[in-house]
């Protein structure tokens, strides 16, 4: 076994959260390694030519409104910028299709989207107008919250402040909005199934199918969020994000290795010390390990049995992750012809449902580990936002497909007899499409080259998406908030003095929001001064 260096702090996995801690840890002073397993850091942010070259599609994640609107951001934007990370946004954010022709259109401009939104039924526009305002009301406070750690003093102060400025009144509305389900926050507040739906397949982006409890915050934010930002991919390709965090990390001294897999968190008189890779190789961290995995491959797979309280290594096999997602990259000449009008082409995303009540047969069926006779596509209509993506009149299109079994064991349309995924990757492929042609006719035979990737492949491209859950783990009330990731483990800290938790697994959850990698390293930092000073102070009395 060699020794591959000493380092105040060791970051297992160079996802977006991951680099974050190391950058700010590197700002304060720290000397920090990153150690990714793939030959390109990122997690599931990247890109590459997944169909055919000069065609540069988002692999995984592909809207970065999150990232654009953080703390991180703000702090490191210049820097980002000057290691080429640009943005391209459209004012167009989203929109739904339906039978017949329909759609419904959401557009930065708010009194044109109004407008749109009057034209098919007044209840309707009166329905957004009010949650509107409700958003505007509350959102200072929920993204406060969104962005402290939980349970901390800035929680808290998020919540007094609700209270000093809405009173007990208020606290008890936005709480009964956040408690809905996504299709009572539809019913409660849209006149049509056509508005109701376009609330509630945001809410599947996330694991939330129609009827589950708590899912009405993420399309509170989320609809609005878009619609008063636009939305925003990286110029060129996602990969340009993670790649600029690590060149800025370089810049203050942090090293990043790839091709670095870690086996194991070494840890001496109960406290995290190092860790060691499949090569047998170790890295020391004399401050912190922090990992960006989560609660299962964190307990049962890098630390040794003994080194892990019993109840936490039960409580880790509990921790829940959500249906699966199958991946689409389409290679098209031209755009996508829409049956519901001209302009659609030019929207960020495209909600193909079409109404709750097919949502939550597809939730349902997919959580039974059925392929679903309906999934809900996420057409992303990338090269409409980011011109760059495509050759000349060409166009490059990213499709969530949502949701899906991790482990097959039937058809509900009883037409897939395949029960693995490398066999029913290409009808359920064709079922896509199929559900495609039917609102677009006409795509098929603009499609140049098709490339998908199943739940079993996004697990290969990340671990932490286990079972293709792309949110790395169920986001449902018993796993969000105070009990994220555990019940009982709230927070960056482990069971293992020393060691840290950061990324998805942990608040506020999925997102490349780089809040968890932010708030892990104020976190370590915060813990090291209360051991003994600040590490300046010590750097002055033992340089």
């Amino acid at each position: 076994m060699t020794t591959a260096g000493s380092y105040d702090a060791v970051v297992i996995g160079g996802g977006h959260n991951g680099l974050v801690a190391a950058l700010y840890l590197a700002r304060a002073g720290w000397s920090v390694a990153v150690l990714e397993r793939n030959a390109t850091v990122g997690g599931a942010i990247a890109s590459g030519e997944a169909t055919l070259p000069g065609f540069v599609h988002d692999l995984y994640s592909t809207n970065q409104n999150l990232f654009l609107g953080s703390r991180t951001y703000a702090d490191f934007g210049s820097d980002l910028s000057r290691h080429g990370l640009r943005f391209r946004t459209t004012d167009h954010p989203y929109a739904n299709v339906f039978p017949d022709g329909l759609s419904m259109r959401v557009h930065s401009d708010y009194e044109r989207t109004l407008g749109q939104l009057a034209q098919h039924d007044s209840g309707d526009a009166e329905g957004f107008a009010g949650l509107y305002q409700q958003y505007r009301q509350f959102a200072p406070y929920l993204f406060g919250l969104y962005g402290s750690a939980v349970p901390s003093s800035a929680a808290v102060r998020q919540v007094l402040d609700l209270l000093r400025h809405h009173g007990l009144r208020g606290a008890r509305e936005l709480t009964h909005t956040l408690l809905m389900s996504t299709r009572e926050l539809g019913t409660t507040w849209f006149a049509t199934r056509e508005a109701q739906a376009m609330a509630a397949c945001w809410g599947m982006h996330l694991d939330f199918g129609p009827d589950v409890a708590g899912g009405a915050m993420f399309p509170l934010l989320e609809m609005f969020a878009d619609m008063e930002n636009g939305m925003s991919v990286v110029e060129g390709g996602a990969q340009r994000l993670p790649q600029a965090l690590a060149a800025v990390l370089a810049e203050l001294g942090g090293e990043v290795r790839t091709g670095a897999e870690v086996d194991r968190v070494l840890c001496s008189n109960g406290r995290a010390v190092g860790v060691r890779c499949v090569d047998g190789s170790t890295l020391t961290a004399r401050r912190a390990v922090i990992a960006n995995v989560g609660p299962p491959a964190l307990y049962q797979r890098l630390l040794e049995c003994e080194q892990v309280p019993a109840q936490v290594r039960r409580a880790s096999r509990g921790y829940l992750y959500g249906p699966g997602t199958m991946m689409l990259h389409l290679a098209l000449e031209g755009p996508l012809p829409w049956a519901a009008g001209s302009g659609l082409a030019d929207f960020g995303y495209v909600h193909v449902a079409p109404y709750v009540d097919d949502l939550a047969r597809t939730y349902t069926e997919s959580q039974a580990g059925l392929l679903p006779t309906e999934p809900l596509l996420i057409v992303g209509q990338t090269s409409a936002v980011d011109p760059t993506r495509a050759p000349a009149g060409h166009h490059v299109v990213w499709i969530q497909i949502r949701t899906m079994p991790s482990v097959i064991r039937g058809d509900a349309a009883g037409a897939i007899p395949h029960t693995g995924w490398p066999e029913a990757v290409e009808p359920m492929t064709d079922r896509v499409l199929a559900k495609l042609e039917q609102y677009a006719p006409g795509s098929g035979s603009r499609i140049v080259r098709a490339t998908a990737y199943t739940p079993q492949d996004l697990e290969s491209a990340d671990p932490n998406l286990v079972g293709g859950d792309s949110v790395a783990g169920s986001h449902h009330l018993s796993q969000n908030f105070f009990f994220r990731p555990m019940s009982g483990h709230s927070g960056y800290r482990t069971a293992v003095p020393g060691l840290y938790l950061t990324g998805a697994a942990t608040w506020p959850g999925a997102g490349n929001n780089a809040t968890s990698g932010r708030l892990t390293a104020r976190q370590v930092l915060k813990d090291v001064r209360l051991r003994g000073g600040s590490w300046a102070a010590r750097k002055r009395r033992h340089p």
